[in-house]
């Protein structure tokens, strides 16, 4: 039931949208994932993960490595904050997914519903987690105080949430964006968290599109996007059969876990092994017969 309600979520707010999708889309389109049998599995990261309300936020949830005194001083906790499909407020639905990515290392934020309150969560919201992860990073006695690496950020979002992670990826903090099952479209200057092609010409660093083939109705618009960004480095990829949820609901987030994390691993930490799933002479997904792959603008 409650992925029921999810998907009717996320149809309204594709209809606040207008031309941001094809019309006609309907839960069961939106509530297509990749088939679990045989389904690649989420690989967690070495870090236990513990997650809560944020502290003196409670509109945000955050995930992140247990044991903050034993983090190795020779690793790092770069933020990532995340937009959930519809827009919706309430991110724990994406736990799984959220704290597989967190377990390699990262600070994981979303929002969540305080007091049974309703709405959508906005670009501003998405602000406010790298805002909390700055304030939080340099609070006399916080348990995360001097080991959050403020210096590296990335913003990521499923569906309505990937319109979020467009509309930052302006802010200079912003180091990455990846839009999952995602794209955005139309022209002129867009409106509060929905902003059109024009907003690809502001990122800064490099970009991610995920998809969920051509079962994905974003598929093609994601596809667009990629075209249309010339400026920054870009990684396309589809993925066979996924369709429009994909695999964030299979336990651990499943493989598309897998590909946030080495994304995020790859371009924040510097990881070039991570990185071997998109790029290389033997690029993982590149060979993947599951997946349709391409890339530009890397050295």
């Amino acid at each position: 039931m409650k992925r029921i309600f999810a998907a009717i979520g996320v149809v309204m707010a594709l209809a606040v949208v207008g031309n941001a999708q094809p019309q006609g889309i309907t839960p069961e389109m939106i509530g297509r994932e990749l088939p679990r049998e045989g389904a690649p599995l989420a690989i967690p990261g070495p870090y236990d993960v513990t997650s809560g309300p944020a502290f003196d936020a409670p509109g945000y949830i955050v995930f992140h490595p247990a044991g903050l005194d034993r983090f190795p001083a020779d690793d790092s906790m770069p933020v990532m904050a995340w937009g959930n499909g519809g827009c919706a407020i309430d991110g724990t639905r994406y736990s799984d997914f959220l704290s597989t990515i967190a377990s390699h290392g990262f600070l994981v934020l979303t929002t969540v519903r305080v007091d049974g309150g309703a709405g959508q969560a906005t670009a501003d919201d998405l602000r406010g987690a790298l805002d909390w992860a700055e304030t939080e990073n340099a609070r006399n006695g916080s348990p995360l105080a001097g080991k959050i690496a403020v210096d590296r950020m990335a913003v990521m979002g499923q569906s309505c949430g990937g319109f979020l992670s467009v509309a930052l990826g302006a802010d200079p903090r912003v180091d990455t964006i990846a839009p999952f099952n995602s794209g955005v479209s139309g022209t002129g200057a867009g409106r509060g968290n929905f902003p059109t092609t024009s907003a690809l010409a502001e990122l800064h660093g490099p970009v991610m599109f995920i998809n969920g083939g051509e079962v994905d109705f974003m598929y093609e618009t994601s596809a667009a996007n990629y075209d249309a960004i010339d400026h920054v480095p870009v990684f396309y990829g589809a993925r066979d059969n996924a369709g429009h949820t994909a695999t964030v609901f299979h336990p651990g987030g499943g493989e598309f876990a897998n590909v946030a994390s080495n994304w995020l691993k790859w371009t924040l930490k510097g990881d070039d092994e991570a990185g071997g799933m998109f790029a290389g002479p033997d690029c993982t997904l590149c060979t993947d017969p599951n997946w349709e792959t391409r890339s530009k603008g890397w050295e």
